[in-house]
């Protein structure tokens, strides 16, 4: 019996989490329990969350000390045997968390008018599903195979952990292996608007995440992401929670947040539930697998032969959207392609928003000027209801633009594999749009529409991207954080990750604060010059002029095994994915196919994505994402699977 499996689990760990005896004065605190059910892990959250109110008496030893239970919400008048079937299938359909386990104790809950009743055909269909105990609230007329009961707070329909000793209710939460790498940390809310950390002991054996059931939630226009389950970049603060940025010292040396960032507290107030921290290269900075991570290692991209870079810095975002099905979305930054990378690495949609989406207070900052925030998402729909919940003071345009700007030197052959994929998506786009693509030469533009005394584009841009984030992040973080570690450590300074060091020095070494102001000058230049010349120009029907696209991914492996010179500066150079960074514009990846090579690893024939992106004026973040998942309903795109293939056969 299922129930019993619970109890024998539960036994085996007893001593990792039964609170201390009374007879000691010392607080103690009841962090949840390991259990078992039909061989599937569960954490029983620490907290009851409701309590039944029934005349049983549960002294006896038919039951364990904790038992699973299914609380079955219907506004059926009759309960037959044929609802309890469909009932079942739709949970089983939609919940990840419940199993027939869960129904060694249910809970039947009427919310139709006036009273129901349960065909006498249901007690053994429950018999057959393994059910020892029925229990229903006072609307269903008696019978004596239903125990009379009710919750003292009412709860939402889905599997729970039951106590009969105590008539307690726990939330049941299905426990996954992060076998990818992809956390570092897994988060449960303490029911006081912060976060805990899952208790070790969950853990003795393997990193796990907790996941709570769907069934929980239901989705409303106060709270469009409720059960959205997310997984957070570990430079975001949470409250009660440590922000890692990728570097233990940091780790350790500040304590738990105090409070949430607004970012991400817009997520959760609607509805978003967060289920942990997830990797970064240190700081959001630079840093490349094996040869660079040196505090942390490297979370896997599963695409391929699974030892491909993730691409950086929202490598752990990434990896366990490429890799997790039960994880919904997850949360990165991008100030110099931190989204897109990991997006395009792994064949996800990946956005750089327009800069001040979001409040990015509380932040681990690489450039303030620079900094966005974004989300990972595996399908269209899902990226788009996101990013309206989330952003704020955009208009939500529905008409898109008749301009599609292209760029010849930036496109593959339509002759080679990836590039005969963008070549096909790109004219489904032009048949969707109703519009043929405008051959465009940002450098001769720039020459033709700027005045002669200001360099030519690769010039004046060479350094900006470096000097921006170098800088000030050395100033804003790095400056702080070594005078803090010193006052601690006896005059000390921390261990730095080889990437960032160097990015730091390079900075200071080239200009400092002065060399900043002039970059700031620069980025300016360019995107006033984007906004008004180029191609980034706003539109009143249709928010941008038109979209420059541009291939982010053309199926390129990168080994997380190969070996690298050290880092000596930070990234130089103008490039198509430089444009959103320094004009300030939305960048939006989107996934297009996968293209076939030949592993060293696995010595087969394995794939990596292709990806493009979608490019448009400042502000025109939902247009854009509307754009796709309109593309996405007419099959132009399509969602992605998890796993070493986007689209498995």
């Amino acid at each position: 019996m299922a129930a019993r499996n619970v109890g024998s689990r539960l036994l085996g760990l007893s001593a990792f989490f039964f609170s201390i005896p009374t007879v000691f004065s010392t607080p103690t605190l009841d962090n949840g329990k390991l259990l078992s059910v039909n061989g599937i892990d569960y954490y029983s959250g620490g907290d009851a969350v409701s309590t039944f109110i029934t005349s049983a008496n549960f002294n006896s030893t038919q039951f364990e000390d904790v038992v699973p239970i299914t609380v079955i919400r219907t506004d059926q008048s009759v309960f037959t045997k044929e609802v309890l079937s469909e009932i079942i299938s739709n949970y089983s359909a939609t919940d990840d968390v419940f199993q027939s386990g869960f129904l060694e104790t249910v809970f039947l809950r009427y919310e139709g008018h006036g009273r129901s009743q349960v065909d006498s055909t249901v007690k053994q269909a429950f018999k057959d599903l393994g059910n020892s105990l029925v229990m229903a609230s006072s609307a269903y007329r008696p019978e004596a195979h239903l125990m009379p009961a009710k919750l003292r707070r009412d709860l939402p329909k889905g599997p729970y952990f039951y106590s009969p000793k105590t008539g307690e209710l726990y939330q049941a939460f299905r426990l996954y292996s992060d076998h990818q790498l992809a956390f570092t940390e897994a988060a449960l809310s303490d029911g006081a608007g912060g976060f805990t950390s899952l208790p070790a002991a969950v853990s003795v054996s393997k990193s796990s995440v907790a996941v709570p059931s769907r069934l929980y939630y239901t989705p409303t226009s106060e709270k469009p992401l409720a059960g959205l389950r997310v997984g957070i970049k570990d430079i975001f603060d949470l409250k009660g929670l440590r922000t890692s940025g990728g570097n233990r010292a940091y780790y350790d040396l500040y304590p738990p947040r105090n409070t949430t960032g607004p970012a991400l507290q817009r997520l959760i107030d609607a509805g978003a539930v967060v289920v942990g921290k997830m990797g970064t290269v240190q700081f959001a900075n630079g840093d490349n697998p094996t040869a660079d991570w040196v505090d942390f290692h490297c979370p896997f991209n599963p695409r391929g032969d699974g030892y491909q870079a993730p691409g950086g810095s929202s490598s752990g975002p990434g990896a366990g959207m490429a890799s997790y099905d039960w994880l919904d979305i997850a949360i990165g930054s991008d100030t110099g392609g931190s989204m897109r990378s990991p997006g395009g690495m792994q064949g996800l949609f990946a956005n750089r928003p327009s800069t001040g989406a979001v409040n990015l207070d509380n932040v681990i900052p690489l450039c303030h000027a620079l900094d966005t925030a974004g989300v990972f998402a595996r399908n269209a729909a899902t990226w788009s209801k996101v990013m309206h919940a989330w952003y704020e003071n955009f208009t939500d345009y529905t008409e898109y633009p008749k301009k599609l700007f292209y760029q010849n030197s930036s496109f593959p052959s339509a002759d080679t594999p990836a590039g005969a994929l963008i070549e096909d998506l790109v004219r489904k786009v032009e048949k969707f749009l109703g519009t043929k693509r405008e051959l465009v030469n940002i450098t001769s533009h720039w020459e033709k529409t700027q005045s002669p005394e200001i360099p030519a584009i690769s010039s004046l841009l060479n350094t900006t991207y470096a000097i921006l984030t170098s800088v000030d992040q050395y100033r804003s973080l790095s400056v702080p954080f070594y005078a803090d570690y010193a006052e601690k450590h006896d005059g000390r300074r921390p261990f730095i990750n080889p990437g960032p060091l160097a990015r730091w020095t390079w900075g200071q070494n080239n200009g400092g604060n002065v060399a900043y102001d002039e970059a700031i000058q620069n980025k300016t230049i360019f995107k006033n010059w984007w906004e008004t010349k180029g191609y980034g120009k706003a539109d009143e029907r249709t928010c941008s002029e038109g979209i420059y696209i541009y291939p982010y991914t053309k199926g390129e492996t990168q080994y997380r095994n190969a070996y690298f010179s050290a880092p000596t500066a930070p990234p130089m150079g103008f490039s198509d994915g430089r444009i959103a960074v320094l004009a300030g514009v939305p960048d939006l990846v989107v996934p297009v196919g996968e293209i076939p090579y030949n592993s060293t690893v696995s010595l087969k024939t394995e794939y990596m994505p292709v990806t493009m992106s979608f490019v448009a004026a400042r502000g025109c973040d939902l247009m854009v994402v509307n754009l796709i998942e309109d593309m996405e309903k007419a099959g132009i795109l399509k969602p992605v699977s998890t796993g070493p293939r986007m689209y498995p056969e």
